[in-house]
């Protein structure tokens, strides 16, 4: 009985499972005139199924569109000239040109903003072309990090004389007040114009001061010698009248040069 009642439960769902798979795939054309207007083919009032049949009759047609007398004549397409997803594509490219507006504006800002940083920042005054090819030679005495000796060339008794007079440390003095302002100048954030004209006042004054510095030591080693004339002739001559005390020292320096002549 068991085995009966086995055979009987498999034979069932055998049937069963074979009527399942024979379904047949059932259409409406209705269902797929919507679907194919829907999605990509053109919106054709003339495929709006059911129709109106002969003389506007059939009543499936009435009881359909008649709740929805625009439905046919307005293009619902997603796809169509004036669809969502076209309006939205659409979007999506202006919204793309815009960003790359916005992008190119943005590096445009950037590269001025680079520009300006490098136009004033003074990290990079020492790859400035005119700095290179003029100045630095130019200022080559008071950026070098070796100072030559001021007193270099000179007679000892001359070097005694500018130091003994303070001449030696007015010269450091100016000469390192200018190297202060020249790095200055060189490391400050400014405007590459007014950093060049700065380099041009700084290096006029700079020749100033070594012009200064050179008449000096010429007028110091004259006065030594004319001072070296003067006691020698005193000591030879004590009695001249050049030597009185009553003469001034620029009459004397006067009749020591006619002298020497």
């Amino acid at each position: 009985m068991k085995k009966i009642n086995i055979i009987w439960l498999l034979l069932f769902l055998f049937f069963t499972g074979t009527m399942a798979q024979n379904v047949k795939r059932q259409t409406d054309k209705h269902i797929v005139n919507q679907q194919e207007r829907m999605v990509h083919k053109q919106w054709d009032r003339k495929k709006f199924t059911p129709t109106s049949g002969f003389l506007g009759l059939n009543y499936q047609y009435w009881l359909t569109w008649a709740w929805h007398p625009n439905y046919p004549k307005t293009d619902r397409r997603p796809l169509s000239g004036t669809g969502p997803q076209t309006l939205r594509m659409g979007m999506v490219l202006a919204m793309q040109q815009t960003d790359e507006a916005y992008k190119k504006h943005a590096d445009t800002i950037r590269n001025v903003a680079v520009t300006e940083a490098l136009n004033y920042s003074g990290v990079v005054t020492d790859a400035d072309p005119l700095w290179l090819l003029y100045y630095r030679k130019e200022f080559g005495n008071l950026i070098d990090g070796t100072e030559a000796d001021p007193l270099a060339g000179l007679s000892p008794d001359v070097g005694e004389y500018l130091r003994n007079k303070g001449l030696l440390e007015w010269y450091s003095e100016e000469r390192a007040e200018l190297k202060e302002r020249l790095e200055a100048a060189r490391t400050t954030t400014l405007d590459r114009g007014s950093r060049i004209m700065a380099y041009h006042r700084l290096l006029g004054e700079h020749r100033k001061l070594l012009s200064a510095w050179e008449a000096k030591k010429n007028y110091a080693a004259k006065f030594l010698s004319l001072a070296k004339n003067r006691d020698r002739l005193q000591s030879d001559n004590p009695d001249l009248p050049e030597f009185a005390t009553d003469r001034s020292d620029v009459q004397i320096a006067e009749d020591i040069l006619k002298r020497t002549h």
